[in-house]
Formats: structure tokens, C-alpha cells, sequence
């Protein structure tokens, strides 16, 4: 039933006073021009002339407004480039970042590429931030040509239909969501001061730099290979229905890039059956998961007890280290870490890499618990048991044992 001071109409239910209107109503599309070589490179006079890439610049989030390349009113008549006016929505028409559902406004008159396209408003009837909004709710992915390479046209675009209120009440609305988005970009702002403070404080306390009340005294250095054993997981024939979706956690590393700190559930089970016939291993809860290919240095904690693919690593701390420890302490070197995998079709680490790093400083015990909290329980971890272990003997996984004694520097993980 349609509530009184409202219409049904092609874009759904809407109050009585707004249109139900085709995009080719009340603005016009208009594709970019070519822009040869020659013309490139010059910079902050004339017009801005506008490529794809330039979407990808800092500042040009929703506005348009900075550019790579300019061009003077005479190059400007010379190609027969449109000058496009102030408030054009701008959007990529050709190939694969039309999926990239990017939607621009321009701050001034400028020029625009062939791979770009440009919705030049009706000014009287409409109000650009209002119209932006809109078009950000819709998919030009889906409107492509079903051609080799992807392309919009102006005609289909044309078609679109959108719900346009009075002009008054687009500038209120426009209004209200720029406000939020205003709050969204200062508590990002906030977010990433915060982040840096926290990065800061983790450098300070997992190096010893900083103390915190009640501790002094010398800390260890030991490698991560003889306080803590280690083993990787395996993967199952995928082929094999009957070896997935059972009850047994399998963490993949998009399980821990989407889970963050803590996994407690994962997109993939396996059944005993498909566990049993891979190299996977049950890792307790509290077990540090470390990624060894492609995200390398993502990390997380297993809060349930699970199984991983060999892309990852588990750690499980001895009585002298702490879990939440050493996962800070694992984050902490992220950035050095992705410099230093094995290089091949992608990089990569491998256990013997890990297990021998020299952490260094390492606090006794009492102090790395003012870290973290996060604490084993007991029970839970087999298949279909209430225990952490593996039920199979692990042959191969020879965790704990270390591979050498020539560990490198503080942190870093030798070759």
C-alpha cells in the first residue's frame, strides 16, 4: 500500500512533489578527447587536461583537483578538446576501471581524455552534489557493452533513471550527507593519528625503549625457533567435495587479511576426512598464525582451535613467551618483513626463516603479560575431541628444532 503523500513510479516508491526523470533529462553525456603526446607534460596554465590516472591523485577524492597535465586556450583549439564547465561529473567510460565505479566533480573549466566521459547538468533543474550522490548508488559496471573491451555509451547512460526531488530539497539533502561525510574524513583523520601514536608506542615498549612502571632490570635475547614450536598446515585436494565443509576451522590468509587480531571462524571447513588426508595440523587456541606467502607479516591469534593451509604458519609460544607478545612483536617488523621474502613467482618465507631471527630485546615474563591478555584455555582443538592436539603423528614437522645459530640482528629474519 503506497502511504498517502507519495507515488509509485519507475524508480520506485517516491513523495508526490519529486520527478521520476532520465539522466539524459537533466544533463547532458559527453565523451572526452584524444590527447597526443606532444600536447602532455605542461603544467599550471590554461586548462587541466584530465586522464584516468589523474583519478588515482592525492586531493582528487571528489572533487577534481589537481592535474598531471595542462594545456594553453591555443592547444586547447588546435585538438578541438571540449572545455568541460565547472561541476561536470566525471567518470571513466573505457575499459577495466569503469568497475572502479569512480564519480568526479570538477572544480574548473578543464579538458577531459577519450577514456573518460562527462555529465555536463541542467543547473536549473538540478544540484550537482545531489546527482553525485545518486550516481554513486549506481553500478556503470553493469551497464557496459558486452564487447572485448568494456565501454559505456551515451545512449545507455541516457536511459538511467533517477528520483529528482525540488532544488531546495536537493541542496538540503546534498548538505546533510556532505556533513557526514565531513565526520567520516575527520574521524579517518583521527583513526590514522591514532594509528601512529599506537605504531609509535609499540616501537617504544616492544624495544625496551620505553618501560613500563614497575619493571627494570636486563631483557633476553633468544631466537623465536627455541621459545616457541612451530608448524605450517597443508591444503586439501580442492577436487574433492567429500574433503570440505565439515566442522573443522580452515584459516586461509583471507581469513586473517578480513578477521583481523583474533580468528574465530573462517570461510572454509574441512571434514575429518579431507584433514586426514592432508599435511593440515590442529593449532590450540592462542596460537600466533603467521603468513608466509604473498601477504607477507599478516598475523592474527587463533581464538578457536583450527587448521590452516600451508600458506601460514603456526606459532605456539612457550612457557617464556607470551601469545599477544609476540603478535605485536610480529606486526611491528610487517614493513621489513615484505622486503625480505624469498623471490620467485611470488615472494615468499619459509619456517627455517622464522624460526631464526634473533628477538631481541626479549622481556621476561612478567613484563610481556602487562602486553597482552589473551590466554589458552584448556580443552578444544582436536576433531571431534575437546583438546588442543593433533591426533596423528606430525612427520615432518620437526617444530622447535632450530636449523642454525647464525640469526641476524634484531628482528631481522636471515636468509
Amino acid at each position: 500500500m503506497i502511504p498517502p503523500g507519495y507515488k509509485q513510479t519507475e524508480v520506485g516508491v517516491i513523495p508526490v512533489d519529486w520527478e521520476s526523470v532520465k539522466a539524459g533529462d537533466i544533463g547532458r553525456f559527453r565523451g572526452g578527447n584524444g590527447f597526443p603526446l606532444r600536447f602532455q607534460g605542461e603544467t599550471a596554465s590554461g586548462y587541466p587536461f584530465y586522464k584516468v590516472s589523474d583519478m588515482n591523485n592525492e586531493g582528487n577524492d571528489t572533487f577534481m583537483f589537481d592535474s598531471n597535465n595542462w594545456i594553453s586556450e591555443g592547444a586547447r583549439k588546435q585538438l578541438g578538446a571540449t572545455a568541460f564547465p565547472t561541476d561536470t561529473i566525471i567518470f571513466a567510460k573505457v575499459g577495466a576501471a569503469v568497475f572502479l565505479e569512480r564519480k568526479k566533480i570538477l572544480t574548473k573549466p578543464s579538458c577531459i581524455d577519450n577514456n573518460l566521459c562527462g555529465l555536463v547538468l541542467d543547473k536549473s533543474r538540478t544540484h550537482v552534489r545531489f546527482v553525485h550522490y545518486s550516481l554513486l548508488n549506481i553500478k556503470f559496471g553493469s551497464l557496459v557493452s558486452t564487447t572485448a573491451l568494456p565501454s559505456l555509451s551515451g545512449t545507455v547512460l541516457s536511459q538511467i533513471t533517477c528520483a529528482l526531488p525540488p532544488l531546495p530539497e536537493q541542496r538540503a539533502i546534498a548538505t546533510a550527507l556532505s556533513d557526514v561525510d565531513a565526520l567520516l574524513a575527520a574521524l579517518a583523520q583521527l583513526i590514522a593519528k591514532k594509528r601512529d601514536l599506537k605504531q609509535a608506542a609499540m616501537q617504544q615498549l616492544l624495544t625496551g625503549q620505553t618501560r613500563l612502571p614497575g619493571f627494570h632490570g636486563e631483557w633476553e635475547v633468544k631466537r623465536l625457533g627455541a621459545i616457541a614450536e612451530m608448524g605450517s598446515g597443508g591444503t586439501p585436494p580442492s577436487s574433492v567435495s567429500a574433503y570440505y565443509d565439515g566442522n573443522i576451522p580452515w584459516v586461509s590468509i583471507s581469513d586473517m587479511t578480513k578477521g583481523g587480531k583474533i580468528i574465530l571462524s573462517t570461510d572454509r571447513n574441512l571434514t575429518n576426512e579431507g584433514f586426514v588426508n592432508s599435511a593440515a595440523q590442529m593449532f590450540p587456541i592462542g596460537t600466533v598464525l603467521y603468513a608466509m606467502y604473498a601477504s607477507l607479516g599478516e598475523c592474527s591469534i587463533a581464538g578457536i582451535p583450527l587448521c590452516s593451509s600451508q600458506a601460514i604458519l603456526g606459532i605456539r609460544p612457550k612457557d617464556k613467551l607470551n601469545g599477544e607478545f609476540l603478535y605485536y612483536f610480529l606486526n611491528s617488523l610487517k614493513a621489513i618483513v615484505k622486503t625480505l621474502g624469498q623471490q620467485g613467482t611470488q615472494a615468499n618465507l619459509n619456517k627455517g626463516m622464522v624460526q631464526n631471527p634473533n628477538f631481541s630485546p626479549t622481556p621476561r615474563r612478567t613484563n610481556r603479560h602487562r602486553h597482552g591478555s589473551l590466554r589458552h584455555r584448556p580443552g578444544a582443538g582436536r576433531p571431534g575431541a575437546a583438546s588442543g592436539e593433533d591426533p596423528r603423528p606430525q612427520a615432518g614437522h620437526d617444530a622447535g628444532t632450530p636449523h642454525r645459530e647464525d640469526a641476524l640482528a634484531l628482528g631481522r629474519f636471515s636468509h
